[in-house]
């Protein structure tokens, strides 16, 4: 039997009492590691993190803190090559799609440790200026932002292991709130050794950082109301979240990021040999094909005017068809496969149901696979799909599958590419494609409103845009509606999630006493 992997919570490491759920290779279909959480005694270890890691993260400052994750990132920095074998292991990703998840969670880290360096030796923020009360002004009104005295639970999606972990973790401990991270199970092995080797190099405080790899049963009836939860997956589950007790009648702050049906857009007037239209082909089947779709931030609906319709779709088969896909090991191959074969499964049960109304204009699944046997490999290769009946075909609109698939979509104006984008129904990110800047950053202005992030390439930021579906730690990642209502990173705002904003209201002299 492989090895289980030890959970870490409140300060202890804790092997679970089960023979534990085996992770598997998903191209080679080998037993890696198994995971299991049982046994775990969760109210009290969850009060012991809340009273002895909440304590010490919050006995520091900002800056105190920001040097602690700067110490965490030259430990990941020092474990890259392990990590790097593990997600090829575990995730079936290539290098560079590796280097997303694992690299971009490093630099997110990092970027956090900056901003808490400019923060300062405060414990403590304030929020605005002072406002009085009345026409006396010696009687003031000033927010502040202090750190909630709960901890943070995240469960995250199976898709980003390394990303998904640090990217909350980073505020929160930035904030001076402990971290609990519940991993999504299929490729939890990531997550469990990152949080390892922070703990063994010992540069955060006892019960600052903990992880539960396994069953997430038990972890919200724990939670109590000064917690924070934070969620990513499906929207089914989000539905579980939303309506658990912790949340429901402890009010427990919640942020969700859901399904998201996320479209790019190429505006009318751009034609083959255009800047702008080449540059829309390679970032389509680029989201195709990275990580083999299994981004929050795929491109799902590929939006486009009505005479380019067939243009655009030669044009992404010619770039489709070079894909290489199978075993990641292989130098030749340029996409592994998806995470499991639960998923891979789901995928091709979505391609069925999206069959109903669409047509199939490049087919992955006819594409033969390099060093991997199709039998067992979960492998599919890049698929588009295509309908010319925009309106009608209401599945391509509510329907994401979870991988290298997208639908082509013809519109017939500016009007109605808005229209299409919107019937996402609030969606993670959409992205723009043109020359004319009042065109495109009309277009940007008009679609902000059901999106968490627009992202928009002209011809003079090609070389320089960070990629449609790229979340970077400057930019908040989110979405309202189906998208999940959430909100994380931008920055400092990122903060506040973690923080509790109050008024105190006091007379001039009391509020200039503050030492935070």
């Amino acid at each position: 039997m492989s090895e289980l992997l030890a959970n870490h919570i409140a300060g202890r490491w804790h092997t679970g009492s089960g023979s534990g759920t085996p992770l598997f290779d998903p191209v080679l279909g080998t037993e890696l590691v198994r995971v299991d959480a049982g046994g775990i005694d969760l109210p009290a270890a969850f009060q012991r993190i809340r009273s002895e890691g909440g304590a010490a993260l919050r006995a520091l400052t900002y800056a105190q803190r920001a040097a602690m994750l700067a110490a965490a990132v030259k430990v990941l920095q020092a474990h890259r090559d392990t990590y790097y074998e593990i997600a090829t292991a575990n995730s079936g990703t290539v290098k560079n799609d590796s280097a997303i998840d694992i690299d971009g969670g490093i630099y997110t880290l990092s970027t956090y440790a900056k901003l808490g360096e400019g923060l300062g030796a405060q414990r403590a923020l304030l929020d605005g200026e002072p406002s009085r009360l009345g026409k006396d002004p010696l009687f003031q009104s000033q927010h502040v932002r202090v750190p909630r005295r709960g901890l943070a639970l995240f469960i995250n999606a199976f898709n980003f292991p390394g990303w998904g972990l640090w990217e909350k973790a980073a505020p929160a401990l930035l904030s001076g709130v402990p971290v609990i991270v519940k991993p999504g199970t299929p490729t939890a092995w990531l997550t469990q050794r990152m949080v390892k080797d922070v703990i063994d190099a010992g540069v955060l405080p006892s019960c600052a950082l903990s992880v539960i790899c396994g069953s997430s049963a038990g972890l919200l009836d724990a939670l109590e109301p000064f917690d924070v939860l934070a969620f990513t997956g499906s929207a089914d589950t989000a539905a579980v979240v939303r309506s658990h007790a912790a949340v429901a009648k402890r009010s427990v702050r919640a942020n969700i990021e859901a399904d998201s049906l996320n479209s790019a857009i190429l505006l009318p007037g751009e034609a083959p040999g255009a800047e702008a239209f080449d540059l829309f082909v390679k970032e389509v089947a680029r989201e195709m094909t990275q990580k083999s779709g299994q981004k929050c931030t795929a491109v799902r609906r590929v939006l486009v005017p009505e005479n380019q319709y067939d243009a655009v779709a030669e044009a992404l088969r010619a770039r489709l068809s070079k894909v290489t896909v199978g075993n990641p090991r292989n130098e030749a191959v340029r996409m592994g496969s998806l995470v499991s074969r639960a998923q891979f499964d789901s995928v091709r049960s979505g391609l069925k149901a999206l069959a109903r109304q669409t047509e199939t204009l490049h087919d992955g699944a006819a594409q033969a696979l390099i060093d991997a046997d199709p039998q067992v490999a979960c492998c599919i290769g890049p698929t588009l799909l295509g309908t010319r009946r925009a309106d009608e075909a209401h599945l391509v609109h509510d329907t994401e599958v979870f991988g290298p698939v997208a639908t082509l979509v013809p519109y017939r104006n500016g009007a109605h590419a808005i229209e299409l984008a919107r019937r996402g129904l609030g969606s993670l990110v959409t992205s723009i494609y043109g020359s004319d800047p009042a065109a495109l950053g009309a277009a940007a202005l008009e679609l902000a409103d059901s999106h968490g992030r627009v992202h928009v390439v002209s011809p003079d930021a090609g070389a320089s845009h960070s990629g449609h579906g790229n979340v970077m730690p400057q930019s908040v990642h989110g979405g309202p509606g189906r998208a999940g209502g959430g909100e994380e990173l931008g920055g400092l705002r990122a903060l506040d999630f973690y923080h509790q904003r109050a008024a105190i209201q006091a007379s001039t002299s009391v509020l200039s006493s503050f030492t935070l």
